[in-house]
């Protein structure tokens, strides 16, 4: 059953929800320093908490303001790994994991989540992440060192061999114009993830997860590298008009 969702509001970023089931999430223009506009059902749980696991379906409307807003945005499901690294402002400043997500995930240039894999790493995407189960209090250590080696151009294609033994990537175009109106949809089964887009499955994901994950949308001016050639890094992407992503119709419940 859905329940009412919590908002996050940074930097001018704006939520505005009709009801329970539609929102409007929008970023102001000439915007130059951090924005975020999300909705989330998970914000002052703990991880071990989160309200979703498999089987469930999920399904919405949405269309962007563009089909090619700067920074990120998207929908779907995610266990909020980086809330505290990447200044998101949560409630609860969490302790780094490593990613779980499946969701439909849009980056502009330079975004770039591809972990030198073969799954493309910016775009209109439909994806997973599943990562390795490692204790949360040893994660931050490990991610820092992970960041100062990665600044070091030798070091990146071993350093990006071993995160890809731990994270792994899947991910596809969804091959529609995210600026009109179309129903997307996630299957979460015990074995597989499946992405339907207008009714047609766009990705039968392998990477299937199996702990406890909440439900986001957001849309944000950020970009996230993690790329041999370029190494780890995030920063902010200047907006030059309004960018807003709609949701309606939004459902998520367990599959029979």
């Amino acid at each position: 059953m859905m329940k009412p969702l919590e908002s996050l509001e940074l930097g001018g970023g704006r939520v505005d929800g009709t009801s329970v089931n539609d929102y409007m999430l929008s970023l102001p223009p000439d915007c130059e320093h951090y924005a975020d506009a999300q909705i989330d059902d998970y914000r002052s749980l703990p991880r071990s908490e989160f309200r979703w696991r498999p089987p469930l379906h999920l399904e919405l409307n949405a269309r962007a303001s563009s089909s090619q807003p700067s920074g990120t945005l998207g929908f779907g499901l995610w266990n909020d790994p980086f809330s505290m690294i990447l200044g998101q402002g949560a409630a609860e400043q969490r302790i780094p994991a490593l990613p779980q997500a499946a969701w439909f995930f849009y980056g502009s240039p330079p975004n770039d989540l591809s972990l030198g894999g073969r799954s493309p790493g910016a775009g209109w995407l439909a994806m997973t992440m599943r990562s390795r189960r490692i204790p949360t209090p040893l994660i931050a250590p490990p991610l820092l060192l992970a960041w100062l080696l990665a600044q070091i151009q030798p070091l990146r294609a071993p350093l990006f061999k071993i995160a890809r033994s731990i994270v792994r990537v899947e991910a596809c175009e969804v091959g529609v114009p995210m600026d009109d109106w179309h129903r997307y949809a996630i299957e979460w089964l015990p074995e597989q993830i499946e992405f339907h887009v207008d009714g047609r499955l766009v990705m039968a994901a392998s990477l299937t997860l199996r702990i406890p994950l909440g439900f986001v949308a957001w849309i944000d001016n950020q970009y996230l590298i993690a790329s041999p050639a370029a190494g780890l890094r995030f920063g902010v992407l200047s907006t030059v008009a309004e960018q807003w992503l709609e949701l309606k119709g939004l459902s998520i419940r367990k599959a029979i």
